[in-house]
């Protein structure tokens, strides 16, 4: 019989990979990029354009390879894309570890 185990809802976590707040959070932001591309019906050459990287850039992108990519380029790669991002800070909640998480709406 298989057993199925809930995730964490972080892959990253789940896989007990380092850092795996931050890159939930950048995949999180790379969906974004690629909804917002995708929506705009932009090509990946018009896409690199708008963003200002070659092409093969955005196709590792699109592809979900973020390493590379800062939270900040994919910040202003959103604010190219004419998307408004919201940064907030607060106390950390409850017990635990603080942790990094971006709410995509």
């Amino acid at each position: 019989m298989n057993r199925v185990t809930k995730g964490s809802g972080n892959v990253f976590r789940d896989l007990a990979l380092p850092d795996a707040d931050i890159l939930q959070a950048k995949a999180d932001l790379v969906s974004r990029i690629g909804a917002v591309i995708e929506k705009r019906k932009l090509s990946q050459v018009q896409a690199a354009e708008i963003l200002g990287v070659n092409q093969p850039k955005i196709s590792e992108l699109l592809h979900g390879r973020i390493e590379g990519f800062t939270m900040d380029r994919l910040v202003r790669f959103l604010t190219a894309l004419d998307q408004e991002v919201r940064l907030s800070v607060s106390d950390k909640r409850g017990g635990g570890s603080a942790r990094c998480v971006v709410a995509v709406r």
